[in-house]
């Protein structure tokens, strides 16, 4: 992309949400690559390294709305100068997300919809072992619910496809709403 497309180019929020172990974090974390190789000013926002930086965020509903909604103000304001930022956020809640919807100009919601069976036979951290031993409370698909997207811009099941085709479906989708340029 040549430096006069790209000042012109306007940011998006990509949002990804889905269950822990879904395959959120991988794709975003491809996806930010890409957007970077293709010369856009990206930032990853990952669930996991922002309750890193801010240890007191909680898991009750109110706080994981309140944490929503912060990354989403946050993400708004980069969307405003031109950043793709990309966030994976498990971000449970429909209101949340809705919220953060109306935040932003740009705001691509990606249900990273892989099932629950599989999000738990893949455990990358042993989270679901230990909720369904009772070590953890408030764990979003197994004590807690997640709702699903209504009507999000895309779908995508891990389970059924590899990492670089969910990221070429990403990329495509970015395409052909001139967010990128196509054949990118």
């Amino acid at each position: 992309m040549k430096r006069s497309e790209h000042n012109k180019a306007r940011g998006a929020v990509l949002w990804f949400t889905g269950l822990s172990g879904s395959g959120k974090s991988t794709l975003a974390s491809d996806i930010a690559r890409r957007l970077v190789e293709l010369g856009l000013p990206v930032e990853h926002l990952d669930g996991d390294q922002l309750r890193a930086m801010f240890p007191g965020t909680g898991f009750s509903r109110e706080e994981r709305d309140s944490h929503a909604r912060r990354v989403g103000f946050l993400s708004s304001l980069l969307e405003k100068y031109g950043v793709f930022v990309v966030t994976s956020l498990i971000s449970p809640y429909s209101e949340s997300r809705r919220a953060v919807r109306d935040m932003c100009t740009g705001f691509i919601e990606i249900h990273v919809s892989t099932p629950l069976d599989v999000c738990e036979k893949r455990d990358p951290k042993g989270l679901y072992r230990r909720a369904r031993n009772g070590e953890i409370t408030q764990f979003t698909g197994v004590t807690d619910p997640y709702e699903a997207p209504a009507d999000p811009e895309l779908t995508i099941d891990t389970s059924s496809m590899s990492a670089e085709r969910a990221g070429d479906m990403v990329l495509a989708y970015l395409a052909e709403k001139g967010f990128v340029p196509n054949g990118r």
